[in-house]
């Protein structure tokens, strides 16, 4: 199948599901108190869009996600690449590693309630606490893709440790690493809206989950189709760029 052919399926699925969402709460087979219909929908999301609080909870969530991210990237990178290079700090506490990685963190948003309270700090150290283990398992295993026969032969021409790092580890390392940067980025963001939900009073978030609570269904699924907007389009982005140096390797 090509290409084109694909391209093609994904959109006509799209568009199928779409008229469904137009039509059958028009029609009556799907209750419009609880699916509204997509043009009622789209047409609330103009409106929110218009509204000061809205562009207010937009940034404070903006912001919450970025800072969250700039301190668990450099913090996880950091840990992951000192968990691949140094075998005894690995072997202590790459298990330990895993054991946080597979539990559950909404199981710790409590505990970070009680020492940050429900303002700034508890959204952001909860949504870097979220993200920084993805992205030391992804560090570690973007230091553990390069091959070794590559690093020896550097060396063996003489290669200093900037010229090895810069030639081998970066090019080799670069598609796991965007890789790691959209799954991070995602963990992030789910991070900072299941924080903003269930402890906040400010952000996208926190209004998702009034909507819903008060059964204002077009609002919240305006919501959530500006959330999928945001979260599509960085995922897109840095697939795009993952792809482009992908071909590094070969």
């Amino acid at each position: 199948m090509s290409q084109v052919q694909i391209v093609a399926l994904r959109l006509a699925l799209l568009g199928a599901v779409l008229a469904a969402w137009a039509f059958l709460p028009r029609w009556g087979v799907v209750d419009p108190l609880l699916l509204p219909p997509l043009g009622d929908v789209l047409a609330m999301l103009v409106k929110q869009l218009g509204r000061p609080l809205v562009h207010e909870a937009i940034g404070v969530t903006a912001l919450e996600v970025v800072v969250a991210f700039v301190i668990a990237l450099p913090l996880g990178a950091a840990l992951g690449v000192l968990a691949a290079e140094n075998e005894y700090f690995g072997q202590i506490f790459k298990p330990m590693l895993f054991y946080v990685f597979s539990v559950p963190k909404s199981i710790f948003l409590p505990m970070f309630i009680l020492v940050f309270g429900i303002g700034f700090p508890q959204k952001v150290a909860y949504a870097a606490f979220s993200t920084v283990f993805i992205v030391i398992m992804s560090a570690t295993a973007a230091v553990e893709s390069v091959k070794a026969e590559h690093v020896l032969v550097a060396r063996s021409y003489g290669a200093t440790r900037a010229q090895i790092l810069r030639r081998i580890y970066v090019p080799s390392m670069m598609p796991v690493l965007l890789e790691a940067l959209r799954i991070s980025m995602i963990f992030n963001f789910t991070g900072v809206m299941i924080a903003e939900m269930y402890a906040s009073r400010t952000g996208i978030g926190h209004l998702i989950a009034n909507w819903g609570e008060n059964y204002q269904m077009p609002e919240l699924f305006a919501g959530v189709i500006l959330l999928a907007a945001v979260a599509i389009a960085f995922n897109e982005a840095v697939r795009h760029v993952e792809v482009r140096v992908s071909k590094w390797r070969t």
